[in-house]
């Protein structure tokens, strides 16, 4: 009969096969890189995303709103500007102003109320006024950015100052 070596039983390790102590630390240091990058990738996301806006914010210099001096007077046209929303108002006395639509309290998006002849926040009360984008009451604690408007026979050109 054909007698086993003692080299050739399978139990038996040898120097190239993977022993249990190190097979628990490569398996535990997968775990723990795995569970680091799922704990770093959000916190870099959450802070590289000021910068990541930022800069897309200031890739737009001007855009072109194709057939907007057809607004009527006393009117709004909501339009992103980069990544901020935006209102161009058109107001009764054929006066126009862009400004941004972002509060500069807690960033809530505000809104044109011509019948008061404001622009209001509805988040916590902030009001600005529509013909120069300063603030006027509230918790607001700067004006609204405004920009540069040129109207034109084919649209209106919205730009910054």
């Amino acid at each position: 009969m054909n007698e086993a070596q003692p080299n050739d039983c399978p139990l038996t390790p040898s120097p190239d096969m993977l022993n249990r102590r190190t097979f628990v630390r490569l398996a535990l240091g997968a775990v723990g890189t795995c569970y680091a990058a799922a704990i770093g990738y959000p916190v870099y996301r959450y802070l590289a995303w000021p910068v990541e806006k930022s800069a897309a914010a200031a890739a737009v210099t001007e855009m072109t709103l194709r057939d907007a001096q057809t607004l009527p007077k006393g009117s709004v046209l909501m339009f992103k500007f980069g990544s901020k929303p935006t209102m161009l108002i058109h107001h009764p006395d054929g006066s126009w102003i862009a400004l941004t639509a972002v509060c500069t309290h807690l960033g809530c998006t505000v809104q044109y109320l011509p019948e008061q002849n404001i622009i209001h926040c509805a988040c916590h009360g902030g009001t600005y006024d529509p013909n120069t984008g300063a603030n006027i009451s509230g918790p607001p604690p700067k004006p609204l950015t405004r920009y540069k408007v040129n109207v034109t026979g084919t649209g209106v050109l919205v730009s910054r100052t």
